[in-house]
């Protein structure tokens, strides 16, 4: 059995659903499980939406917009007169018109999120399946919410894997021996049956999980680029493929901040031993990465570039010395508003840490700890990460910026800067 995840790059129109369905042909003699997300930008127009919401503004234009743009790749796709197919798509939408209508504050906003922008993935998958079944390549369409099970934390949902597991591996093997099954990443469900989700592009996440449930031979990503690069070339120039990476390497480089994978992606495959292709969808006879256990030497150096930071330092007001106890005070509230350090430093009277920017939550902190610390904290920085670093590439990346800190370590090499 092998496990194939697809963006929403690589459904985002009916051209693309096209190519997705020539590369499932191409594997049709393999048992299949295919992960398949939101079509496009889809998730970013629910996030609109929502916000609209929240802003007690009016989003119906919005969600027409939505519905027109599902509508219309189902159209260009030859499916327009398919009524199962436009009665599963007209129910979905008077879902999300009960979930947006019923909303109240008291809910949390992140609450209502897993509740609406999961449909994306929902519309994108029947719309997939259907197409599937008319290109005769027999198709089982199977809701991941009722398969991933999670605890009850919306929007960085932890998975429940003996229940997801078991569940997984008794509805897949029912239909994977005579077809194609097709199901959703990114969104799962908790005891009570509310949707929940995996984190923001958690369908890689989601193809793990399917993975080692199901015991699975390899699990193929299928990227817009040709397989993992030392650097986001959209940033960088002169980038370089890496034809192969061990398991720890590629998640070390998740962890930092590249985007190719989720960083949850990789710790489950490792433990089970299960291999993981990056490859492009656009040429997809081409190598790609491999992902596995192996040791190679002398790997380029990996350049992971990351926007909207903020620095947060914490001093103490009497001039005393941070101790363990302080920062253990300061970790309780990070933890506590499900915060991320991508960075952090301690001198002898403060503590620095480096985060994503969220003006909410930065907040949040400062107010749970202004009365042990004096806070101070700039935005809008950027920061670098280097694995495996040589002193070139250093002097290279910072020249002509404004250090804000800097670490280097036998290995890795940070940066933030204006």
């Amino acid at each position: 059995m092998k496990v194939f995840k697809f963006g929403g790059a690589s459904v985002k129109d009916a051209d693309s659903v096209k190519n997705m369905t020539s590369i499932i042909e191409a594997n049709i003699s393999d048992q299949l499980v295919v992960i398949v997300s939101a079509m496009g930008k889809m998730t970013n127009a629910f996030e609109n939406i929502l916000q609209k919401l929240i802003d007690e503004e009016d989003y119906k234009e919005a969600l027409q917009y939505v519905k027109y743009f599902h509508f219309g790749i189902i159209s260009d796709l030859g499916l327009a007169g398919n009524q199962q197919l436009n009665q599963e798509i007209n129910t979905d939408f008077e879902s999300i018109h009960h979930e947006l209508d019923r909303f109240s504050s008291s809910m949390g906003y992140d609450f209502i999120y897993d509740q609406t922008v999961s449909y994306g993935e929902i519309l994108s998958t029947r719309i997939v399946a259907a197409y599937l079944n008319t290109r005769q390549i027999k198709t089982t369409w199977l809701d991941a919410r009722k398969m991933v099970k999670t605890d009850n934390i919306h929007r960085q949902a932890l998975v429940d894997w003996g229940a997801t597991q078991n569940i997984i591996r008794s509805q897949v093997s029912q239909y994977a021996d005579r077809s194609v099954v097709l199901t959703q990443g990114f969104i799962g469900s908790n005891a009570k049956f509310n949707t929940t989700t995996l984190g923001r592009e958690g369908s890689d996440f989601s193809a793990a999980i399917f993975a080692t449930s199901l015991n699975a031979e390899t699990v193929t990503i299928w990227k817009d680029v040709p397989g993992v690069l030392n650097a986001d070339p959209k940033k960088f120039d002169n980038t370089v493929l890496f034809d192969q990476l061990p398991y720890k390497e590629a998640a070390e480089m998740t962890y930092y901040g590249a985007s190719v994978i989720h960083p949850k992606t990789i710790k489950p495959l490792a433990q089970k031993g299960i291999p993981l292709y990056v490859k492009s969808f656009e040429h997809p006879e081409a190598n790609g990465t491999l992902i596995n256990e192996c040791v190679i030497p002398n790997l380029a150096p990996a350049i992971i570039h990351k926007e909207k930071q903020t620095v947060i330092s914490f001093k103490i007001s009497d001039f005393s010395f941070i101790n363990e106890q302080h920062i253990h005070l300061i970790f309780e509230h990070i933890n506590r508003n499900h915060l991320t350090i991508n960075l952090m430093q301690n001198s002898a009277i403060s503590f620095t840490i480096c985060m994503d920017d969220n003006p909410v939550k930065r907040e949040q902190l400062r107010m749970a700890l202004k009365d042990d610390f004096l806070i101070y904290y700039n935005e809008g920085l950027e920061m670098i990460t280097v694995k495996n670093y040589n002193q070139s590439t250093i002097d290279n990346l910072i020249k002509g910026k404004q250090i804000i800190i800097e670490q280097r370590s036998r290995n890795n090499f940070q940066v933030v800067y204006k």
